[in-house]
């Protein structure tokens, strides 16, 4: 089947207006349903914006094949969009598009639609057919391009396969593979820019393409065994033991496609070391060049732990925002209090459950971070000391061992807290830091039992690796980095309290504001907010001893609590502004995230802000901390009060001059949307 055979006029635009990416694919879609071959064009087009979900379908170079498989389409077809002035389409390259490609296809077993997608992305990476695609005066003109593109394409194929059949073998033959997450575009697009790098240097390729239909083209054991070697383009997961002793070069897909000529460049000159089997990851790994910087290793492995975070924060952050939704309509919202939440038992539901599935956070942060560094055997390390940095360490009195001395009194002091000892949680922070040190201790630990017998191979990921990981792990948590944030808890609730004894209220609502957006629920979040509430008790022992609601030293209490509340809700409300206004700054799944970071903010669930403070700290916690410091200072310069301690919008009848705090609210968030929008670079999708 021909890229002809599925396209006609009637389904071809070459003057297209869109006004986006969205407006774009609607009006794609109402020109596949011209064709007829749309059962459901609802259900149609709710497929074609699911797989945008999955990725963008903005290849680059002005390009987009958006693209469906649904029990909605009665048979495959194609659509064709020119947009002369470039519309805005989340590309990869981050350029507007000029030539829109829909493909519809049946949800039959034979993939018709990676088969006509593989051979439009080739076409695509020809300059001139595109130019001349643009250039096309009527859609007749339009479909005579492409079939002489494809005719010639044939052609070559003919030529190519003629000239294989007549090799002597005398020139240096390489093999490669490509593959990209989706297994579409990019897949097809690496292996015609390496076989066109190949046929410029007068070298004999063969490229196997691992793409969503499956393999194709499979580079059989002979080839490997004849190859001088072999180039693996890929981003996903690869069959690697076939070569074992050969000399190999790895790198992503995208290499693939824009360093075609280096690659093949290396591999003729045999510059690539031979790959073992045995000692490589049966995963192929992801390089930028010849070697991947530390830079990219580390975002690499702290992106794995937040995308697995991330649904975490989402869906914990609802449901505890829904047992807020519901107190308030019982009638609970004007009375705050800490059992604000968990007023009647449907409430107290959704809020168990969000705070059960939040506090798996931190656990998952850490423990993806360290099976990303180090597979499988770092994740129940890396579990356990992220379990550790969002727990803390145990409390002294819930143990009786008497009169404690020597190394025993050592344990106590350092591994465990008294019952007013202070918080010894290092909240995310804490888990990227043990996610790290799990990762790498494990790494240590598979160099270390290299030479162990292959009698006990089977031992090592279920026994020696996590029980020695663990170990060290919690000894490193427990006796070091815990104790000493505790420290720091210790220090920073002295100095708040001397801030608010010496009435510079203003200067402590700004501190308070930018303490709830360093860390996002860490220790100086919790130290402030500790503080806040705190102050809330002191108001009411003031006023049980005879004080006023309107005496100054009960009003400071408050308004501490105020700023506290609006600087914890400022983070999650900037970025998902700045996700919708500075789409280029953020990944794909960070900008979909942005409606549950709207109603989070509105919640005071800071945690919304998490997966982006922690995939870019450089960038995103200045902004936050900034645009949070300032709505604290404004709502206490405003004099704002709070009487509850928790609820956000929800607890806001418990607000004095209601008004003045949500500017105050409204301000910082705006501080930090135009600041990430001026300080954060462009987003890197991985």
């Amino acid at each position: 089947m021909k890229v002809r055979d599925l396209l006609g006029v009637e389904s071809i635009q070459l003057q297209g207006t869109p006004t986006g990416k969205e407006d774009a694919i609607r009006q794609m879609v109402d020109l596949m349903c011209k064709r007829g071959n749309i059962a459901d064009p609802d259900a149609y087009l709710q497929g074609v914006f699911a797989r945008e979900e999955e990725g963008t379908t903005g290849i680059g170079e002005g390009i987009a094949i958006p693209h469906c498989k649904s029990d909605a389409v009665s048979a495959p077809g194609l659509a064709a969009m020119v947009v002369p002035q470039g519309v805005e389409y989340d590309a990869l390259d981050g350029e507007p598009v000029h030539i829109i490609f829909l493909i519809a296809a049946p949800n039959t077993e034979d993939n018709v639609h990676l088969e006509v997608l593989s051979r439009l992305s080739v076409l695509l990476m020809d300059e001139q057919f595109t130019k001349d695609l643009m250039q096309a005066k009527s859609p007749e003109d339009f479909l005579h391009v492409i079939d002489l593109a494809e005719a010639d394409k044939e052609e070559k194929e003919e030529a190519k396969a003629e000239a294989e059949k007549a090799e002597v073998g005398e020139e240096t033959f390489v093999v490669a593979v490509t593959g990209c997450p989706t297994g579409i575009a990019h897949t097809y697009m690496a292996a015609e820019a390496l076989e066109k790098a190949a046929a410029a240097a007068g070298c004999r390729i063969k490229v196997e393409t691992r793409g969503s239909g499956g393999a194709k083209n499979v580079i059989t054991d002979a080839e490997i065994a004849s190859a001088k070697a072999v180039i693996v383009a890929a981003d996903t997961k690869v069959p690697m033991d076939r070569f074992d002793g050969k000399a190999l070069i790895e790198c992503k897909v995208a290499d693939g496609i824009s360093k075609a000529a280096e690659l093949v460049d290396r591999a003729m000159r045999g510059d690539a070391k031979a790959y073992h089997a045995r000692a490589a990851k049966k995963e192929s790994k992801v390089e930028t060049g010849k070697t991947d910087s530390v830079g990219h290793q580390i975002y690499t492995h702290l992106m794995n732990g937040v995308s697995h975070m991330l649904p975490f924060v989402i869906g914990g952050g609802i449901l505890t925002a829904i047992a807020f939704l519901i107190d308030t309509l019982m009638g609970y919202g004007a009375i705050g209090g800490g059992s604000f939440g968990s007023c009647t038992p449907v409430s107290a539901f959704f809020k168990y459950v969000g705070g059960l599935a939040m506090g798996l956070m931190v656990p998952v942060l850490a423990g993806y971070i360290a099976y990303s560094i180090a597979d499988r055997p770092g994740l129940a390390v890396g579990f356990t000391g992220g379990l550790l940095a969002s727990n803390g360490n145990a409390l002294f009195t819930d143990y009786d061992w008497g009169n404690l001395s020597g190394f025993s009194d050592f344990v106590g002091r350092f591994a465990f807290q008294g019952e007013h000892g202070g918080t010894t949680v290092s909240g995310f922070l804490g888990g990227i830091l043990v996610g790290f040190l799990a990762g790498y201790i494990i790494l240590g630990l598979k160099k270390l039992c290299e030479k162990l017998p292959d009698s006990l191979e089977g031992i090592k990921p279920t026994l020696i690796y996590p029980v020695v990981g663990m170990f060290i792990v919690s000894v490193l948590m427990c006796f070091i980095f815990n104790p000493i944030i505790g420290l720091i808890n210790t220090g920073l609730s002295t100095m708040l309290t001397a801030l608010a004894k010496a009435g510079l209220i203003t200067l402590l609502g700004c501190l308070l504001g930018a303490m709830m957006a360093i860390d996002m629920g860490g220790p100086i979040n919790k130290a402030a907010y500790v503080f806040g509430t705190g102050m809330l008790a002191t108001a009411s022992d003031l006023m049980a001893s005879g004080a006023q609601s309107t005496d100054p030293a009960v009003q400071a209490c408050y308004i501490a609590m105020a700023s506290i509340m609006v600087g914890g809700m400022v983070p999650p409300i900037g970025i998902a502004l700045a996700c919708h206004f500075f789409p280029k700054k953020f990944t794909e799944a960070e900008r979909a995230s942005k409606v549950s970071n709207l109603v989070m903010g509105c919640s005071f669930i800071t945690e919304g802000a998490i997966p982006f403070a922690a995939s870019d700290p450089a960038h995103v916690i200045p902004c936050t901390l900034v645009g949070a410091g300032v709505a604290g200072g404004l709502s206490a310069f405003f004099g704002c009060t709070l009487m509850a301690p928790h609820g956000g919008i929800f607890v806001f009848a418990t607000v004095g001059k209601p008004l003045l705090y949500i500017l105050s609210w409204i301000i910082g968030s705006i501080v930090t949307t135009v600041m990430l929008g001026f300080i954060k670079k462009d987003a890197q999708e991985v």
